[in-house]
Parts: C-alpha cells; sequence; structure tokens
C-alpha cells in the first residue's frame, strides 16, 4: 500500500450506463483510518461507486486511487488490498461455516501457517465458537453478517469497505456489528461503510451524503447539522399528517416539512409562522395539532433538507 496521501480518492467519478448517469462526477477523500459513512436512499449510487472504487466496475469518468493505486489501469492491485463485504453478504449457504472461512481464505491467498489462527479469530470474532460445522443456510442474519465480515478481512487489507452490511439484520445486530467496525478502525483500517439508515451515520467519522449520484455533503455529524440546517426544527403531533404537509407547503417562514412517525418535523425561518403560531395555523386550516416543541436536529432533518435543495436545484 501506498503510505503517502489518502486512503480512498475519488475526482469527478462517474458511472453511465447508456442514458442513465448512476455516479455523476463525484469527488471523495478518504484518510486512513477513518471510518467514513456513505449515506443516502436506495438508488442514490452507493453500491455502483463502491463497485468502482473496488474495481469491479471501470468508470465511465474520472480517476480514483485506492491504497495510492489507479481503480481504473490497476484494478488487481487494488483488490489485492481491499477487503469487500456485500450487502448479501456472499457467503456459501450449502458450506459449513469453516469452510467458508477456508474458501475465502483460498480466494485471498491467505498463506496456509496463517490459515489457523485467522480462521479462528474470525469465528471467535462471529461468535460462532462451537458452531463450527453449522451449514451457513441456518445461521441467523447477524451470525451470518459476523461471518461475512470475518470472510473479508482474513487477509488483513488495510481498507474495507461495506456495501449496507446492516440491511435486513435485527438492531441488535446492528449494534454489536458497528462494535466491530471500530474496533477494526482502531487497529488502522480504513472503512467505507454504505447505509441508508441515518441512524448509523451518528457512528461514522465523517459522512457523505448522496443522492441521485451526486454528493450533496460530506462532513461530521455535528459540521452537518450546523452547517446546512437553515433554520429552527420543530416537532408537533397533528393529523391528518398529509392534510397537514399540504398546508404547510406554502406556509410563511416555512422551510421544510417532513414526516417523522407519527408527527411532523417543521423547519421554521424568519419572518413567518414560529412555535407559538405555528400550531394555531394548522388548526385555521383544518388540522387538529399539539403545540410545537423545539427538537435537536437528526442528520436525517438534515438529509431531508439538503436533498430537497438538490432537487430544487435540478428541476
Amino acid at each position: 500500500m501506498n503510505t503517502a496521501g489518502p486512503a480512498i480518492l475519488a475526482e469527478g467519478l462517474t458511472k453511465r450506463f447508456e442514458d442513465f448517469t448512476a455516479v455523476d462526477h463525484l469527488d471523495l477523500r478518504i484518510e486512513k483510518g477513518e471510518i467514513a459513512g456513505f449515506i443516502g436512499p436506495n438508488g442514490a449510487g452507493k453500491s455502483t461507486t463502491i463497485r468502482m472504487l473496488c474495481g469491479l466496475l471501470r468508470p465511465s469518468e474520472g480517476r480514483a486511487l485506492v491504497a495510492g493505486f489507479d481503480v481504473d489501469r490497476e484494478p488487481e492491485a487494488v483488490r489485492e488490498h481491499i477487503g469487500y463485504m456485500s450487502q448479501k453478504f456472499s457467503l456459501y449457504g450449502d458450506l459449513t461455516v469453516r469452510e467458508n472461512l477456508r474458501f475465502f481464505g483460498g480466494m485471498y491467498r491467505v498463506a496456509r501457517k496463517d490459515m489457523g489462527e485467522r480462521t479462528r479469530f474470525a469465528i471467535t470474532m462471529a461468535g460462532l465458537s462451537g458452531r463450527e460445522d453449522a451449514l451457513v443456510r441456518t445461521l441467523a442474519g447477524g451470525w451470518k453478517q459476523r461471518l461475512a465480515l470475518g470472510c473479508a478481512i482474513l487477509h488483513r487489507p488495510p481498507i474495507l469497505f461495506l456495501d449496507e452490511p446492516t440491511s435486513g439484520v435485527e438492531p441488535e445486530a446492528r449494534r454489536r456489528f458497528w462494535d466491530l467496525i471500530h474496533d477494526l478502525a482502531a487497529d488502522g483500517v480504513t472503512i467505507l461503510v454504505s447505509t441508508h439508515y441515518m441512524d448509523e451515520a451518528e457512528y461514522c467519522n465523517r459522512i457523505a451524503l448522496i443522492d441521485r449520484g451526486r454528493l450533496v455533503a460530506m462532513g461530521t455529524p455535528s459540521q452537518l447539522r450546523s452547517r446546512h440546517l437553515g433554520g429552527r426544527l420543530f416537532e408537533i403531533r397533528c393529523a391528518p399528517l398529509g392534510a397537514a404537509l399540504q398546508v404547510l407547503r406554502d406556509a410563511p417562514g416555512v422551510l421544510e416539512a417532513a414526516i417523522f412517525g407519527d408527527r411532523l418535523h417543521v423547519l421554521l425561518g424568519p419572518g413567518g409562522l414560529d412555535e407559538t403560531t405555528l400550531s394555531g395555523f394548522l388548526e385555521e386550516h383544518g388540522v387538529k395539532a399539539q403545540a410545537a416543541r423545539l427538537v435537536t436536529a437528526s442528520l436525517e432533518d438534515v438529509f431531508v433538507q439538503l436533498v430537497s435543495g438538490h432537487h430544487e436545484g435540478q428541476a
């Protein structure tokens, strides 16, 4: 691995499939030992970007360096320095835990003298001690997830790509998985992890928000909250929610409104409605509403605001 420069660098990275642009002139810089979150809705271009960075897809335009190697000109060198875990976990259900590890160890060219120790580490990490001979298809989702991570790091790569690794996994298993990610980062591994779970972004050192193949914003969670919200955020219980959204769309001072569970989050700017008049305004328009309360913005609030502005800019 080239020790100079960032672990991952993309400049103008673009991927087109005929008339469809999946990734659109993406710039990205991730430093060594960093946990970077790649956050966005399904179809935003996260997986396509990761596949290009892994040397699995050729870019249509732009360039990217991973571990100092060009993903277009040196894909084999890139793949020797990375681990990759897809959202399908890439495991073989008809093989046992031990057989999967041996298979991936061979794929990653792990030396025979190291294989025993690496396999034991992966089994312990996955919590599968005593189940080495169980067929993988019989395992619960959280075990499969941790086993897939163990397979991806058997060769001890300096850079790890995780593509939606917690999708469909129960919350407790997701939390345990993030503990493992932080342990790896503490050992110096650079990690790029994509997810559509906004709450997971809080676990990352920095976050890249992506929408429709474009980078919308990048920064630490606190930076994104402070830079991009542009107003004060209020939560209000009201019904019906759909009618409330319609009423607030053109209301004075409302920068953004979105449904969060059984309530609305409303971003208010100066010169219009405020916390004392918001519920009354809704009541006047036939919406039952409780008093509004000031809340701390979540990253999902920030993402809604940024994506809304991004779409308006493209309209």
